[in-house]
């Protein structure tokens, strides 16, 4: 008797633009004070957004503005883009079985990896079609981009100040990891985070950031190794 091949698992149906529409509201009005900045320091309105389409580095670009108005070498500045930027070395390593087979995408999404397009890349279910993935990753640093279009534009028009923008950050990380808490199957992490910057801030003030990256990192590896002790039979 002919043997029946067994039925794929139907692809998820997922609205891409509801998924990036959070990051939207981070991306716009932070491209915005990007873009209004880079143009007060003195650079053409076009330079903003043609550093967005290709550098797209969020903290790195913000951290170019002065570096570019002190006349600083564009090696120094390249260096410190890498340590800025080194963190998504992890990132990617932890994603090599999520991202596609398909050599542009894979590569796109290297490239646009920036922690809000990791947070939402690691939210969507098994068998995300490429053409998904690809379209979050697009439409996130469309809104990068477009922001930044906005703030040089304005910049290079008018003298005005965008003070308080700069919250859109916070709020962002903040929608983003109630989503992450939502879609796992465990508050464990959420509360190694939160333990570990209490327990640093009360130690360490100066380095309460670094030092609870470290808390958290060591929390995962205890945690790691205790799950697999429990697995061995």
């Amino acid at each position: 008797m002919p043997v029946t091949p067994p039925l794929k698992p139907p692809v998820p149906q997922i609205s891409v633009l509801s998924l990036s529409v959070p990051v939207a509201m981070g991306y716009v009005p932070l491209g915005m004070v990007f873009g209004f900045l880079f143009v007060q320091a003195g650079a053409p309105w076009w330079l903003a957004v043609f550093a967005s389409v290709l550098v797209f580095a969020g903290a790195a670009q913000f951290m170019m503005v002065p570096m570019l108005a002190a006349g600083l070498p564009w090696a120094s500045l390249a260096l410190a883009t890498l340590v800025v930027n080194l963190r998504h070395v992890f990132y990617g390593l932890s994603l090599l079985d999520k991202l596609p087979a398909k050599r542009w995408a894979r590569w796109y999404l290297v490239f646009a990896l920036t922690d809000e397009t990791y947070s939402v890349l690691t939210t969507l279910p098994p068998g995300t079609s490429t053409r998904q993935m690809v379209t979050v990753a697009l439409l996130n640093q469309g809104w990068w981009v477009l922001g930044t279009l906005l703030g040089a534009v304005i910049g290079a028009q008018a003298q005005i100040s965008l003070v308080g923008l700069d919250f859109a950050l916070a709020a962002l990380f903040a929608v983003l990891a109630v989503e992450q808490w939502r879609s796992a199957d465990s508050a464990a992490p959420l509360w190694v985070a939160v333990l570990s910057y209490a327990l640093a801030w009360a130690l360490l003030p100066q380095q309460a950031l670094l030092t609870a990256i470290g808390l958290s990192v060591l929390a995962g590896l205890f945690w790691r190794t205790s799950a697999a002790r429990e697995l061995r039979p």
